[in-house]
């Protein structure tokens, strides 16, 4: 996270967040180069232990998940047999105190993103497959990178972030030698 060099509107938006998760997640929005990825996820070294003296997770959404790997699944075979609801976690169970970092946030597909915002609001992950319910707390810092040349940001998403940083990549002479 120190290492890199520029970016401190950046930084700041990351550390006040790490500070108090209440704002409601940061929202970076640049070209590629800006190192939108790297500081995102130096952002996990910020954050205190938690509970049991571990570090928090950081947790990556990939573009290509499916709605299973977002919320996670039921074993409807282990419920039927065994009559005991078996429960495979999700990247929000995994991101639980935690940074849930979306790389490309605005090419995310709809149902995960209104999947996203459900949870996010309320801080609870419900999981229903055929009349079968699990639901555990998901409480995580939201972070989303995003190149706006490859697309908007839906406006529902838009309002769930409490922070949003414009970068660029056009840095200072002296910026620059420190970078090299």
């Amino acid at each position: 996270f120190s290492a890199v060099t520029g970016q401190a509107s950046f930084k700041k938006a990351l550390i006040l967040a790490a500070i108090n998760p209440g704002i409601g997640g940061v929202l970076i929005s640049g070209p590629r180069g800006s190192a939108k990825s790297t500081l995102a996820r130096g952002l996990a070294d910020l954050l205190p232990l938690g509970e049991d003296n571990a570090p928090h997770p950081f947790v990556t959404l990939p573009l290509g998940a499916s709605e299973e790997m977002l919320v996670g699944t039921l074993d409807l075979q282990k419920v039927l047999s065994a009559q005991e609801v078996a429960f495979s976690p999700g990247l929000l169970a995994k991101a639980h105190q935690g940074v849930l970092y979306v790389d490309e946030v605005n090419l995310l597909p709809d149902s995960l993103i209104d999947l996203l915002l459900d949870v996010s609001a309320s801080g609870v992950n419900c999981v229903e497959r055929d009349g079968i319910s699990h639901s555990h707390r998901s409480d995580f810092l939201l972070v989303g990178t995003m190149n706006p040349d490859e697309g908007e940001l839906r406006p529902q998403l838009q309002d769930r972030f409490g922070l949003a940083v414009e970068l660029d990549n056009q840095y200072r002479i002296e910026e620059r030698i420190e970078i090299v």
